[in-house]
This record gives structure tokens, sequence and C-alpha cells, in this order.
């Protein structure tokens, strides 16, 4: 499992590419945010994964290895239990989480986070004031 990629596969590398298409820039795997999102918009506070399917049990293609069946059924939920925590983690620092397939279509995964990042920028964040 060490010679796994943990960042930049394939279809974040798709994604990433199309998003600088775009002219979107942004930072690859902030290693200040919770998870690490494989991508970050820091100014609109959007943090994206690209999951793949067999780390992170895609009901499509998520397949249950049959040798050793206890062991990775334990893994792929502690997986999914910490992709959970990372959300929460990353809504309660103010960022907005997103998640998408590997098998999805880089350009309308590339679509579908411009216009949420568009979204952002251009909604007014409300900041609360302390009285003093």
């Amino acid at each position: 499992m060490r010679l796994m990629r943990r960042a930049s596969t394939k279809p974040e590398l798709l994604i990433r590419r199309e998003l600088h298409r775009r002219g979107l820039r942004f930072r690859v795997n902030h290693p200040a945010l919770p998870g690490r999102p494989d991508i970050a918009f820091t100014r609109a506070r959007l943090a994206v994964f690209v999951d793949g399917c067999f780390w992170h049990r895609c009901p499509q293609h998520g397949v249950m290895p049959k040798n050793n069946r206890e062991w990775w059924e334990a893994k792929l939920r502690r997986n999914v239990e910490r992709d959970r925590e990372k959300d929460a983690a990353l809504s309660r620092l103010g960022w907005q989480v997103r998640h998408f397939w590997e098998h999805e279509d880089p350009a309308a995964v590339a679509e579908e986070i411009e216009r949420t990042w568009r979204h952002l920028r251009t909604t007014p964040t409300v900041v609360s004031k302390t009285a003093t």
C-alpha cells in the first residue's frame, strides 16, 4: 500500500488541468487544512476532494476484496469516517467542502467546481463583530 499514490492521481490532474484552463487558481494538498484537500480555493474557502472509488467505497464501483475481508471492511469504513471528520472540521472553519468520485467526467466536475467557486466569490460573507 505504500506504493499507492496519495496525491496527484490521474483524475486529480485532469480536473486541475481543466480548472487551470478555465483561469481558476488554487492550492494543491493545502497542508494547513484538515484532510489536506486535493484542491483548495483559499479566498472562496472551498475545499475539493477527488475520492477513489475503492478507497472511499463508491456505491457504483467500490468492490470489497474477498481475501482478508474483515480487515478491509474496517479499513475502508475508517476511511469514510475520516472523510466525515475532516468535512466537519473544515465546515467549523467556515469552508465549503465538495467531494467528487474519480470516475466522474473531469469537465463536468470542473464546471461544478467553477459554479460553486463563482457563487462563493460573489456571496458576501457575514462577519460578526464582538462588542469590546
